[in-house]
């Protein structure tokens, strides 16, 4: 698979979960934080989204907003002040049947407001095997619906909004793929944009010729922070959506990601990529974090980590689809990184997944 497709998959578990939320006049529901990934899709009217410790979000018919590590937050009909977002009442008591008329914070006028329905949702992520893109997500992705942006997402907003309109035939199937799809059209969207800020910006190579070197950095282009969860994965702090754009790093990605067995060296990733050796070696660090050897060795335990949660695949077959000759070797490397044998691993999350 390509890089994005990898990073989803890696860390989704489960199906996801969502409900519509319709409402009007005057309203406020609290979202609590949440080990995952929360989405809401406006299907139409509009709202405010009051991330918790962050600027509100206008978001109006068509937009998706995606919070990818769970943040906590408040929607509403309209800006709030601090103290009357503490008051906002729990999201389930408008989503639940014979829900209640929302109750006006203290102070707010009383008057009718325009109706406003949305698609709330949230993902099941793994943390323990989170991809470093990931980890570069803000806490909050808004993506407007734009004439001319992000077309894919927004057939695939349409196609959700038809399949909740009408009791069709199949939508118990379809809405979560669907669902899915717009996890994968949200980063994507996010990725997209964050390249071409990057690209108008001076090359990574040329911020410090004198330094022999290049020097990893946070992702900061359109006043985005990375956050989120940092376990288990490469060091943060490398700039993925530069990584992805730059042609020598994604080549050594491709490479990777296409054939994690193979028995690559520096040289041989070097060679995919058109470079030398030093070069991509500087490159790919500064980009992505850590050198091109390293990346792949925790890019093969993350694998082996999701064919131990997804398969029955003996050891012996899961340690060779990971590049590794024996079911030791494997599973030394594998202790290593997550403090704990295959075995074990996958008793684990057998149990989290019927305990569900």
């Amino acid at each position: 698979m390509d890089v994005v497709s990898d990073a989803i998959a890696a860390v989704r578990i489960g199906q996801p979960s969502s409900n519509r939320l319709r409402v009007g006049g005057r309203w406020c529901a609290r979202i609590p934080g949440y080990d995952g990934a929360g989405f809401h899709v406006v299907l139409e009217g509009g709202c405010w989204l009051l991330p918790d410790g962050g600027a509100p979000v206008s978001l109006g018919s068509g937009d998706a907003v995606l919070l990818p590590h769970g943040t906590g937050h408040v929607i509403a009909s309209a800006p709030l002040e601090p103290a009357e977002a503490a008051r906002a009442v729990s999201v389930d008591r408008l989503l639940g049947p014979g829900r209640p008329v929302p109750t006006p914070p203290a102070g707010a006028p009383e008057q009718a407001g325009p109706v406003a329905e949305l698609l709330c949702g949230k993902y099941r992520l793994d943390h323990s095997r989170t991809h470093p893109l990931m980890q570069e997500l803000p806490d909050v992705v808004h993506l407007p619906n734009r004439v001319g942006s992000h077309p894919q997402l927004r057939a695939a907003v349409d196609l959700l909004g038809g399949e909740l309109v009408a009791d069709r035939a199949g939508s118990a199937l379809a809405v979560p793929s669907l669902i899915d799809l717009l996890l994968v059209y949200m980063v994507r969207a996010w990725l997209t944009k964050e390249s071409g800020a990057d690209r108008s910006a001076s090359p990574p190579e040329a911020a410090d010729p004198t330094s022999g070197g290049l020097t990893s950095g946070g992702l900061t282009s359109g006043g985005l922070t990375s956050g989120g969860p940092t376990s288990g994965g490469p060091t943060s702090g490398g700039r993925w959506p530069a990584a992805l754009g730059d042609p020598v790093v994604a080549a050594a990605l491709r490479a990777v990601h296409e054939d994690p067995a193979r028995a690559w060296s520096t040289d041989d990733l070097a060679a995919e990529a058109g470079v030398s050796r030093a070069t991509l070696t500087r490159r790919f660090t500064a980009l992505v974090g850590r050198p091109p050897m390293a990346y792949l060795a925790w890019w093969r335990m993350t694998r082996a980590a999701t064919l131990l949660r997804q398969t029955d695949d003996p050891l012996d077959a899961i340690a060779r689809r990971v590049g590794y000759s024996t079911p030791y070797a494997l599973s030394h490397a594998f202790s290593r990184l997550f403090g704990t044998t295959p075995g074990r691993y996958r008793a684990r999350v057998a149990g989290e997944s019927g305990a569900d």
